[in-house]
């Protein structure tokens, strides 16, 4: 069994060690994406493709005087380098051909998480009334977590998508659409979004690691030990999830459909600040008894910041309900498959010394460290950890 357990603890170390060590700065918790509609009518397309000036700087270079800020002026300059990289990146086919896309206006415009290049294109297929192929192939060479939102109107019937290197060719059939198949791209996108977050992961995490211990007085003094019974842990991790995912199911419903509407900045300092609060609770135990209720009002914070990925969107009102409900679900799939590695290692460790001092009390002031930076960058706009 101590064999069994130092290996464990070992593997536990190593995935705590990755989170913390690779978790990404403030200014990139949203992942890269591009907004990419498109309206193919017959043989005619007409387009508008976002893409965020951070992501064409570290392409192509966009700061020419490397002082830290785009300007205007300095995007103008590289239009002709931003067509030319972009445009081979996305291709469209019907009745047997090449579209022969071409830029026909370059904007800039804000997102929720900074500026973006705004391209307009257009161009011609050879025939109309087929099905349409889309291949996109932005940033994947060098950028996996990169993703394509796509709200494409072929012939007058809308469909949605989220690209990514494993969906970036996708067929379009004229005259159909598969309302299934975008729910599933968007279960996938939810699972992607939990396990890409790390401000998330570490909130939860946060909050799941003291519910295989309980806080106790021994000779005058309050001492961690581990629970007796698994289920107890158990009913705790249950109470926490089901509180978190009710709160951010919530926010993330509203902002999504635009009922209410929070500043990225506010949101996105909020989720930062609460996962400090959450490892600092670990430490310095203020709420015990009451996990769950830290979780459920954080919770709606968090679902704020879910929502951006689909708030920028602007998908058809039928469709983002869809898209919503498929999204999270996701979420709540990636939550799930964290917790159900989490929880048995950390039960079967729970009486150690490594969990007890290492993983709990050390990974809660690297976690609480890791996020007071993160505030700190977010609040003030300010780069402490690169990027």
């Amino acid at each position: 069994m101590s064999s069994l357990r130092f290996n464990v603890a070992t593997l536990l170390w190593l995935i705590a060690a990755a989170l913390t060590s690779f978790a990404p700065p403030a200014a990139a918790h949203k992942a890269s994406d591009s907004y990419l509609s498109v309206k193919v009518q017959g043989r005619d397309v007409a387009g508008q493709w976002d893409i965020a000036l951070r992501d064409i700087d570290f392409a192509i270079g966009l700061d020419a005087d490397a002082n830290g800020e785009i300007t205007w002026g300095e995007v103008k300059a590289r239009h002709d380098a931003i067509a030319a990289w972009a445009l081979p990146r996305l291709a469209l086919q019907r009745g047997g051909g090449d579209c022969g896309l071409r830029v026909t206006e370059h904007l800039v415009d804000s997102h929720t998480d900074g500026a973006y290049a705004v391209l307009r294109f257009a161009g011609q297929c050879p025939a109309g009334g087929d099905a349409l192929t889309l291949q996109y192939r932005l940033l994947f060479d060098i950028d996996t977590l990169h993703r394509g939102l796509l709200k494409l109107e072929l012939d007058g019937i809308q469909h949605a998508a989220v690209l990514s290197p494993s969906s970036g060719a996708l067929a379009f059939k004229a005259g159909e659409t598969s309302r299934l198949k975008q729910f599933g791209h968007y279960i996938v996108e939810g699972v992607w979004h939990i396990w890409i977050g790390f401000d998330h992961i570490l909130f939860l995490l946060a909050l799941l690691l003291p519910a295989v211990l309980v806080h106790e007085v021994v000779q005058r003094s309050r001492v961690w030990r581990g629970v007796t019974r698994f289920g107890d842990a158990f009913r705790e991790v249950l109470w926490v999830v089901t509180a978190f995912t009710v709160a951010h199911s919530i926010t993330l419903s509203l902002a999504a459909l635009e009922v209410v509407t929070l500043p990225s900045r506010l949101v996105e300092s909020a989720i930062a600040l609460s996962v400090v609060l959450a490892a600092l609770n670990n430490v310095w135990p203020v709420v015990e008894k009451r996990r769950w209720l830290v979780a459920f009002v954080f919770g709606l914070i968090h679902g704020f910041g879910f929502a951006s990925v689909l708030a920028d969107l602007g998908l058809p009102r039928d469709a983002l309900v869809l898209s919503l409900f498929g999204f999270n679900l996701g979420v709540e799939l990636g939550q799930l498959a964290i917790v159900a590695v989490f929880l048995p290692v950390a039960f079967l460790l729970r009486d150690t010394p490594f969990y007890r001092k290492v993983v709990f009390i050390g990974g809660s002031v690297v976690t609480m460290l890791l996020a007071l930076g993160w505030f700190v960058e977010r609040a003030f706009d300010l780069k402490l950890m690169g990027g």
